[in-house]
């Protein structure tokens, strides 16, 4: 799917996706990728990965991020408390970025920034679930200026025309599952506030449960009267 970008965005399904810069550099957004029951089978390895970015510390965002870093050793960029609960799983002191909301980190050609998300992030260790820091979202600026924001796992909040003011992202990744996220009726707010002109819809069809769809959203977008482009991917698929 063509849109001269000059970035590729992959889905890998679920709310994971490869985002490939106009210099080649490689970034996987919450590693969930072995376990992952939509990620087609051919994209559970690579054969480049620079980055690691991680939303939250929900393990269906980054169950693979420490096997990953042992096969490629990318740069590992997380919010304080899951950087330092990755540490405890075998990922080295300096392999991993650390930063917290609204702060800005350089990885190459790349750069990250830590914006809010409205969710939970508790990490489950064993039979313990350990507090894992905030949610947030991500946007990624590559080197030609275009921006992705990933919205990681969040309810549809006010602050989003905030970020869209700021930042003015070309693309947004946003959560319509429902249940454990918003769904199409709370996305559809979404993006009038962020003005994003296209959105790739995620988080949804993993599990029964996350019963959301893009036609859904198409629908309560067009309600809204939002003009927004919602670009329905297959596992698999990429956006360029």
């Amino acid at each position: 799917m063509a849109l001269d970008l000059g970035v590729r965005i992959t889905w890998l399904g679920h709310a994971t996706f490869l985002l490939t810069g106009p210099d080649g550099e490689t970034v996987l957004v919450d590693p969930f990728v072995a376990s992952n029951p939509s990620c087609p089978e051919k994209l559970r390895s690579f054969a480049r990965l620079d980055v690691i970015a991680i939303t939250h510390g929900h393990l269906d965002h980054m169950a693979d991020a420490a096997q990953i870093y042992q096969q490629h050793q990318p740069v590992v960029v997380a919010i304080v408390e899951v950087a330092a609960w990755l540490r405890g799983q075998g990922i080295p002191q300096d392999a991993v970025t650390e930063m917290n909301k609204g702060g800005t980190v350089r990885v190459g050609d790349v750069e990250i920034t830590m914006v809010d998300a409205n969710h939970s992030a508790g990490i489950v260790d064993g039979d313990r679930i350990l507090y894992g820091g905030e949610p947030a979202g991500l946007i990624f600026t590559f080197s030609n200026g275009t921006r992705v924001y990933h919205a990681g796992d969040t309810n549809v909040f006010s602050d989003m025309r905030l970020i869209g003011e700021l930042y003015h992202p070309d693309v947004a990744l946003l959560p319509i599952g429902d249940h454990y996220t918003m769904g199409p009726f709370e996305a559809a707010k979404a993006c009038e506030l962020l003005g994003v002109p296209r959105v790739v819809p995620m988080h949804y069809g993993t599990w029964p449960i996350l019963v959301g769809t893009p036609a859904e959203l198409r629908q309560e977008c067009a309600k809204r009267g939002v003009h927004v482009e919602v670009m329905a991917l297959e596992p698999g698929d990429t956006l360029e």
